[in-house]
C-alpha cells in the first residue's frame, strides 16, 4: 500500500504535547500522530459495528420475540468454572 501525505493543523500546546510524548516514547511526532489516528478510527469503527449489531438484534427481537432474560444469563454465567456448569440458556418467547 502506498502512503499518502496529508496535513493537520495543531495549536502550539497540542504540538508541544505531541512532541513531549514522542520524546518520552523515543518515537517521532509523526509516529505518535499516526498511532493516535489509527486508534481513534479503530475505536470509532468498533462503536459503529456495535451499534449496527445492536440495532439488528433489536430488530430481530421485535420480529420474533425470542429472547433470554438477564436473570437467565446471570445464572448461566455464574455457573462457569463450577462443577455444575450450565449450558447457555435457550431463547424463548
Amino acid at each position: 500500500m502506498t502512503a499518502v501525505s496529508t496535513s493537520i493543523k495543531l495549536d502550539p500546546d497540542m504540538k508541544d504535547r505531541v512532541q513531549r510524548v514522542a520524546e518520552s516514547m523515543r518515537r517521532t511526532p509523526h509516529w505518535v500522530m499516526k498511532e493516535a489516528v489509527e486508534k481513534y478510527i479503530t475505536d470509532a469503527e468498533r462503536r459503529e459495528a456495535w451499534e449496527r449489531d445492536s440495532l439488528e438484534a433489536l430488530k430481530e427481537l421485535d420480529e420474533t420475540g425470542l429472547h433470554v432474560t438477564g436473570e437467565e444469563v446471570m445464572v448461566w454465567l455464574e455457573s462457569w468454572g463450577t462443577d455444575d456448569e450450565k449450558p447457555a440458556p435457550e431463547c424463548h418467547l
